[in-house]
């Protein structure tokens, strides 16, 4: 048996400072593609993903919990994990960056690239971006913000631990020249060599005294390694990379991994810190990396501080698991950012999934069914018009194999769906309803249904990367055993003489794009509503004290212009009229509110719903049922803008 060649894949490991929106499930979804298609192609695959779980940024978000960081990180950690499990990612490996293993090994890296005069002790005085973690000069600052996230930074002094850059910046030029296929897509090698390399490099702080949520620098316990050392190694780490030289046979049997694929913003530190981290260590590099684009929403980055962020769970619910993946895969590009919205989710699962995939498995096993009672015949009556089809069968695999090696993965799919077009169309060319009214046509309508089964077959082979599930229904529904990449090298590999699916399953319903729209907006205006009428998480004293609760009467009551079960009230709360959002239209009409007076949460942070800005709350009680509530009122007749304690 001919020995199956390593081939390693990672993404970056996902920050565990809250749920990930779609854009950041995309990355282990396209991963994922490759890993199963390289497994496809005969490679023995490690296909790693996990959580990167230490920093300030967490310490501060645990502490506003009210939990510890490894109560924080576990919890979030669980999150993400059980999202790429719902997206059916098939990793091997995933790896917590607080796992005992890499954090001794974090440390030992430490120590050996110290001691061997890499890494040296000093005081560093910038400005500080909790959020990216990251230090900067005043001069690289845009606007005196961040110029990563845009976000406010702090100044810092503190002493640190420096990693000496710049002694291996030429060796690192060198090699990126040497390799073309280092960095991808192209454009991105060149901003790395000359926005960063050639003007020279700052070192680098990799060590941090202000906080304590990280591996603790063995050597001296005021440090915590800070998060480049700490995070990047963990490619190394999970393999059994020893820093005294006892690797285990992972390590030494995937190593260099063939691919990172990592976020675009996260370039610099994983081809010039990463790289220049193996090089002090002795390790060789990894082969390539690819900087995949974002998807955003509409023509903006996604964002949970925005409010514009797309949930992965949420699209399944509405959507199935290989829609969600067959959108983010076949409509991000290569270079550029792509687009999710959901009227555009609506219309691809019509035109690509339901008209040109679904209808040409549904039209084709009818017509085995009902012509020839389900059994698969190939008879061989073959005419001209049979020769294009068969000849794109047959090099559609070796087209998806180039877009692949390439990792275009959106232009792999659009191969494949290229051969469902031809499909649909050499149905309408031989008129198979027509064969069938002819008696002395059948072997003739046979051979066109083999022809299409056949295209099925092939197409749904090549699918199994991107849409496991779908392609394992269609496999299912043809009952072929034949399914592997070899199966691919000739037209005919179907099986005949079986018999197919009786009543094949509706691989995806067409979806009208108006009623689909009006339920959305419904269910999102449930959401609101139980948001703001739901009961809260216990709280302390110290939490009790931040709210700041007003008497206001109300002046005004209107229907949302957009949600049924929102009403936008205009409250008098002496000193000022507060507009506020309200889901209680379903127990209260507009004119019945006017004149009460209520408690109003005026500290909390003003929210859009549905394109209406609310700046505050109103206080309410409601059932346990959600099927009663009543607002709190004021009897007696005290000033607007009392404050309520």
């Amino acid at each position: 048996m001919k020995e199956k060649k390593p081939y390693y894949i990672t993404t970056a490991i996902a920050y565990t400072s809250g749920r990930p929106h779609i854009g950041n499930t995309y990355e282990i979804v396209l991963t994922d593609a490759i890993a199963r298609y390289k497994r496809q192609q005969g490679y023995e695959v490690f296909f790693q993903t996990g959580t990167d779980e230490h920093g300030q940024k967490i310490e501060e978000k645990a502490k506003e919990a009210g939990v510890t960081p490894k109560q924080f990180v576990d919890d979030v950690a669980g999150i993400i994990r059980q999202n790429f499990d719902m997206m059916n990612t098939s990793y091997d490996y995933f790896i917590r960056t607080t796992d005992e293993s890499h954090e001794k090994q974090v440390q030992k890296i430490f120590k050996k690239l110290y001691e061997q005069g890499d890494i040296y002790k000093g005081t560093y005085e910038g400005m500080y971006c909790t959020p990216c973690e990251s230090f900067w000069t005043e001069s690289q600052l845009v606007d005196g913000k961040c110029p990563d996230c845009g976000r406010p930074v702090q100044k810092a002094t503190e002493e640190a631990y420096f990693f000496n850059l710049q002694k291996y910046a030429p060796r690192l030029i060198q090699h990126i020249e040497e390799h073309p296929q280092f960095i991808q897509p192209e454009s991105r090698k060149h901003e790395m060599i000359n926005n960063f390399l050639k003007p020279g490099l700052q070192d680098l702080c990799v060590s941090r005294t202000s906080f304590r949520w990280g591996v603790p620098v063995d050597f001296d316990d005021k440090h915590v390694v800070y998060v480049w050392i700490d995070a990047l190694s963990n490619y190394i780490t999970s393999l059994g990379y020893d820093a005294d030289g006892h690797h285990k046979e992972n390590f030494k049997k995937y190593w260099p991994a063939d691919v990172h694929i990592i976020g675009k913003d996260i370039l610099r530190f994983h081809t010039i810190y990463w790289p220049i981290m193996l090089m002090a260590l002795g390790q060789p590099l990894p082969k390539q990396v690819f900087g995949h684009p974002w998807l955003l929403v509409g023509d903006g980055k996604m964002s949970k501080s925005k409010g514009n962020a797309i949930y992965a769970d949420e699209l399944v619910h509405y959507f199935g698991v290989d829609a969600v993946r067959y959108f983010v895969l076949h409509e991000m590009p290569f270079a550029q950012d792509g687009t999710i919205t959901w009227d555009l989710m609506v219309e691809r699962i019509n035109s690509d999934l339901a008209n040109v995939l679904g209808n040409l498995v549904s039209r084709t096993l009818s017509m085995t069914n009902k012509y020839f009672d389900g059994e698969i015949k190939n008879p061989g009556v073959h005419e001209a018009i049979d020769t294009e089809l068969i000849d794109m069968a047959l090099a559609v695999p070796k087209r998806v194999e180039e877009k692949m090696n390439e990792l275009r993965v959106g232009d792999a799919i659009d191969e494949i769906f290229a051969l469902l077009r031809r499909s649909n169309k050499y149905i309408d060319e031989t008129t198979p309803w027509v064969l069938g009214k002819d008696e002395t046509k059948k072997d003739r309508l046979a051979t066109v249904l083999y022809n299409l089964m056949e295209c099925i077959r092939i197409s749904a082979v090549l699918l199994s990367s991107f849409m496991p599930q779908t392609a394992e229904k269609i496999l299912d529904e043809l009952k072929t055993k034949k399914r592997d990449a070899e199966s691919l090298e000739a037209f005919g590999a179907l099986e005949c003489g079986h018999h197919v699916e009786k009543k094949p399953e509706i691989l995806f319903a067409r979806i009208d794009a108006e009623e689909f729209m009006k339920q959305l907006n419904a269910d999102h205006e449930e959401k609101e509503a139980e948001k703001m009428t739901k009961g809260k998480e216990e709280i302390t004293f110290e939490d009790f004290s931040k709210l700041e609760l007003k008497v206001g009467t109300i002046v005004s009551c209107e229907k949302h212009p957009k949600a049924d079960k929102l009403l936008v009230e205009q409250i008098d709360l002496g000193d000022e009229t507060r507009q506020i959002v309200s889901g209680i239209a379903q127990f209260y009409k507009p004119e019945e509110l006017l004149g009460k007076k209520v408690i109003v949460v005026t500290n909390l942070k003003p929210a859009v719903l549905r394109g209406v800005e609310s700046q505050g709350m109103i206080l309410c009680a409601a059932s346990e049922d959600k099927k009663d509530l009543d607002i709190v009122t004021i009897t007696k007749e005290l000033v607007n803008g009392t404050e309520v304690s």
